[in-house]
């Protein structure tokens, strides 16, 4: 988890619109190096959170078991909702970071929407889904899941 300082940086102002994320995130992570899966956090104004977070080594499945606490979807998003608790976030948005082009894989369609669905269910926003490719950062538009 890496922290940002941003309550002093004026680098960090809000970023309400769909392009203001989408430049955020390409100035934040740039392109693909390895499949992995950012989280940022937004608060009710917009601003970025101080916090943000990889986790590489997730499933290919997202519907795969994980004990209790259902599929391995539910389970990220019932942490994701503790962590939107204690750190005062609003929303979310999902960076999946993956080497190729900007093609949307089925692979990245079938998280968007599983891990999309399962943080409805555990009742976190989530703003914004986008894809870190070779090339940059492409959006993940609602029908494209």
């Amino acid at each position: 988890m890496t922290r940002l300082d941003t309550t002093t940086d004026r680098t960090h102002p809000p970023i309400p619109t769909d392009e203001d994320i989408r430049q955020r995130v390409g100035d934040l992570l740039d392109r693909a190096v390895r499949r992995q899966w950012w989280t940022l956090y937004l608060d009710d104004q917009d601003v970025q959170r101080p916090v943000l977070m990889p986790m590489a080594g997730y499933p290919v499945d997202p519907h795969e078991p994980c004990g209790a606490e259902g599929t391995m979807a539910e389970a990220l998003a019932n942490r994701l909702a503790s962590i939107v608790g204690e750190i005062g976030a609003a929303k979310v948005v999902f960076v999946w970071e993956r080497p190729g082009s900007d093609e949307l894989t089925s692979g990245d369609r079938e998280w968007a929407g599983a891990l999309g669905a399962a943080c409805r269910a555990a009742g976190v926003e989530v703003r914004a889904q986008l894809i870190l490719h070779d090339g940059g950062v492409r959006w993940i538009a609602l029908e494209d899941v």
